[in-house]
């Protein structure tokens, strides 16, 4: 176990809606031949980088939830401009391209996302800060690295509860990445990304979780009627207004969950 490396209950068995049914299909297989059409682009268009304008890089990143069938509401206030950490709780595959759209951004990234099939090389060319979440000896480098880029004023997407759950539940952040944030000097912005079907009622649908594999959770999204992602963007957490990582992470975890997360208690200690 890692700082990186939590884990959550959620299995794809136990916590994950089926796919849909056989009469979905050709629908499903436009959806997903939409996908990589636009991947494919992505990856055409990657060497040029910082190069294409921001709001072609989020209507891009709405596109791919558009080809996929989800429908995307976002709302709150503005994401900041300049230097900003911007964190979010993790369900899906889905919560990448969704935070593209809100602001375009440095990802924090696993090193196995950078294998993925198609999607893989756009990642990997799109300026990810990669993770290496089993050595714990790379933590202060990685944290002084996204530090830099934060100060820069670039934006940086971070998970920080380090594992995707289902949606019903949701992991504690960790603290690590905020201590980026504290040495660089910028606000840290709350996101809360959640999955409905479009009568309102919760969906785990979009979740990807446990030993699901990518184009299972690509088969279930096209596959599924009505999937909506709800992006709500929180109010901004300014910088110096929490000192140490431990409660600007709660702080941060709080603006995700919508509700303020209970203080540990103080240990009792008996003094002979």
């Amino acid at each position: 176990m890692s700082v990186w490396l939590p884990s959550a209950p959620c299995t794809p068995k136990a916590c994950v809606e089926p796919a849909g049914s056989t009469s979905a299909v050709p629908r499903a297989v436009l959806r997903i031949a939409a996908v990589v059409v636009l991947v494919l682009a992505g990856i055409a268009l990657s060497p040029f980088g910082g190069r294409i304008p921001a709001g072609l890089v989020g209507r891009w990143c709405r596109a791919i939830a558009w080809a996929v069938g989800v429908q995307v509401r976002v709302t709150g206030t503005a994401a900041a401009t300049g230097g900003l950490l911007l964190v979010a709780n993790h369900i899906s595959w889905l919560d990448i391209p969704l935070l593209g759209a809100v602001r375009p951004a440095r990802m924090l990234a696993k090193m196995e996302i950078g294998r993925w099939p198609l999607a893989g090389p756009v990642v990997a060319r799109s300026g990810v800060l990669f993770i290496e979440r089993d050595r714990l000896r790379a933590l202060p480098d990685t944290v002084a690295r996204i530090a830099e880029v934060l100060r820069a004023g670039s934006a940086v997407v971070a998970f920080p509860e380090g594992s995707t759950w289902c949606g019903h539940a949701q992991g504690h952040f960790r603290r690590a990445v905020f201590q980026a944030a504290l040495d660089a000097g910028v606000p840290v912005q709350p996101v809360r990304v959640r999955y409905r079907l479009a009568d309102g009622a919760a969906s785990t649908a979009a979740a990807f979780v446990g030993d699901d594999t990518l184009l299972a959770s690509l088969w279930r999204v096209a596959s599924t009627r009505g999937l909506v992602a709800e992006v709500e963007i929180r109010d901004v957490i300014p910088p110096g207004s929490h000192l140490d990582r431990r409660s600007l992470a709660r702080a941060a975890e709080a603006g995700t969950t919508g509700r303020p997360r209970r203080p540990r208690r103080p240990r009792t200690e008996l003094v002979a």
